[in-house]
């Protein structure tokens, strides 16, 4: 009797509800990743610094174009089906097609997460593997719950519904990061590797969970006239929206970058999501160094855990009230204002120097919310650039998960450049060499990146200051170049609504609504 009023409830959620679930069972992992990874093999495993930049190197590579060959084995059959006795694809059938891969790709995201933290190659050979089985199957759940945005809502209104529930369920995924920074020892790994063995548990049992109710309530919606448990605007009820009429024809692959690169949005969009890309990995693999180097002798190990993990739940908390604001102004502004005040907050810490300690404490905690914050914005930019691909190339399905794909091909070298890049500038900075290599290192050894020289010994006592550079140059260069390239963004005001109300037409609005959340 209890097992079937639970099972109701849970066909009772509202499907804003069920799609944002998905976001908590990533976010639990995926905060733990990018805090710890490095400081793993470098700090514990003790990876030499050749294979850290080759394996590095390498990860660049795969994670650039992954996105782009997923995104096209997927949603290759939503642009080139050709029509059978007269039916082709519906808009339902490429949301469970969707729906199917998560159920598959999320508990092996779980999987993938758990190698990293057992020893089980040589160093260097497992943070290969490791980093690229892991951001592949990330990519793939990414991609297909990216894409479930624009599939399942039309309206700047319930796609920003949608988003709200994501924000909130990854804040509350965010907590792991609270505990993590509790259990993280590099002497005794034992109570951080069990704790990481929790989590890739719940985050697979949660997949599992969550993708086997979207489908089932996709199943009543096909079977039901009312179509209650799912819709809104007769999202999926009713008649079901064809693809592949005879009208279009198969597209290629080479087509569809030609029609890419006429996009103007799109060439100016990723130039300016590149830099964000680097900014939030950047801030994210360290932080830890940060704190320890700027503020660990005027803290205490509770007060850094408080500040580590409100840095990673307060993004999600602020797009609880950023949202709402891009319904009333639109993401566009809303982005634009949060640039600014990444600009402002800098140079004002700049200003300041690195001695004013609440304004310090408050700029690393407020320099990663911003930027954070931004990044979980942004995906509505996408979907507002899925819905103008739809209409520029008068395709009679959108290529969600393929253009989210082509975003992160240029995009995700962000995500490799920012520890390459900050390592060595803090090391010709400061001569402070993260790898700590040993003294016998022969001096001439070969180097993937020149090494700067070593500072005298009089020098050494400004590895504080340039850390604090790096922690206020890195975001003032960042925020110019956004700012710049956002100006010439021009999906926004107007033209958005044009857009809107084209997509509206040549679809039908055959999209699942949720408004009944």
């Amino acid at each position: 009797m209890g097992l079937g009023r639970l099972q109701t409830w849970l066909l009772g959620l509202p499907t804003a509800v069920v799609y944002g679930s998905l976001a908590l069972f990533t976010s639990i992992l995926h905060n733990v990743f990018l805090l710890y990874y490095v400081d793993t093999f470098v700090s514990v495993y003790k990876i030499n610094k050749t294979a850290f930049w080759v394996g590095e190197t390498v990860f660049l590579l795969w994670n650039s174009l992954n996105d782009p060959l997923f995104g096209w084995l997927s949603d290759r059959q939503f642009l080139s089906s050709q029509p059978r006795s007269g039916a082709g694809l519906s808009s339902r059938a490429v949301v469970l097609a969707r729906v199917r891969a998560l159920s598959w790709h999320g508990p092996l995201l779980a999987l993938s997460f758990l190698a990293f933290w057992v020893p089980w190659a040589p160093a260097g050979l497992q943070f290969l593997l490791c980093l690229c089985l892991y951001d592949g199957f990330l990519t793939l759940v990414d991609l297909h719950h990216h894409a479930l945005l624009a599939d399942l809502a039309l309206s700047a209104h319930d796609r920003t519904h949608l988003n709200f529930c994501c924000s909130l369920f990854s804040a509350a995924g965010s907590l792991s990061v609270f505990a993590s920074y509790a259990l993280w020892n590099k002497e005794d790994f034992s109570s951080f590797r069990a704790f990481c063995v929790t989590l890739a548990t719940g985050s697979g049992l949660g997949f599992l969970g969550a993708t086997q109710l979207l489908r089932r309530r996709v199943e009543v919606a096909r079977r039901e006239p009312g179509c209650s448990a799912l819709a809104v605007d007769g999202g999926l009820c009713g008649e079901e929206l064809l693809v592949g009429s005879e009208e279009v024809g198969s597209v290629t692959l080479g087509q569809f970058l030609r029609q890419l690169a006429r996009h103007r949005n799109f060439l100016w969009f990723v130039g300016m999501d590149l830099v964000q890309v680097f900014h939030c990995h950047f801030n994210s693999n360290f932080f830890p160094l940060f704190l320890e180097h700027l503020l660990s002798d005027h803290i205490s190990l509770s007060t850094g855990s408080i500040l580590l993990g409100i840095s990673y739940v307060a993004p999600h908390l602020n797009n609880l009230y950023f949202l709402p604001l891009c319904r009333r102004w639109g993401v566009y502004a809303v982005v634009r204002g949060l640039f600014l005040l990444k600009l402002g907050l800098s140079l004002l810490m700049l200003l300041a120097g690195p001695d004013h300690l609440g304004l310090l404490c408050l700029f690393i905690a407020s320099n990663r919310v911003f930027t954070e914050g931004t990044c979980k914005l942004l995906t509505l930019v996408v979907t507002d650039l899925v819905d103008e691909d739809l209409v520029l190339n008068h395709r009679k399905q959108a290529a969600s998960a393929l253009l989210f794909g082509m975003v992160a091909l240029v995009t995700k070298p962000g995500q490799t450049f920012a520890p390459l890049l900050g390592t060595w500038l803090l090391c010709f900075y400061t001569g402070h060499d993260l790898f700590q290599q040993p003294p016998m290192t022969p001096v001439g050894s070969a180097q993937p990146w020149p090494e700067p020289p070593a500072p005298a010994p009089a020098q050494a006592p400004t590895l504080r200051q340039g850390c604090f550079y790096l922690l206020v140059l890195v975001p003032i260069t960042c925020a110019l170049l956004q700012l710049f390239t956002w100006s010439q963004f021009t999906l926004h005001g107007r033209r958005l609504h044009m857009v809107k109300a084209q997509r509206q037409n040549l679809s039908g609005a055959q999209t699942l609504d949720i408004k009944t959340v």
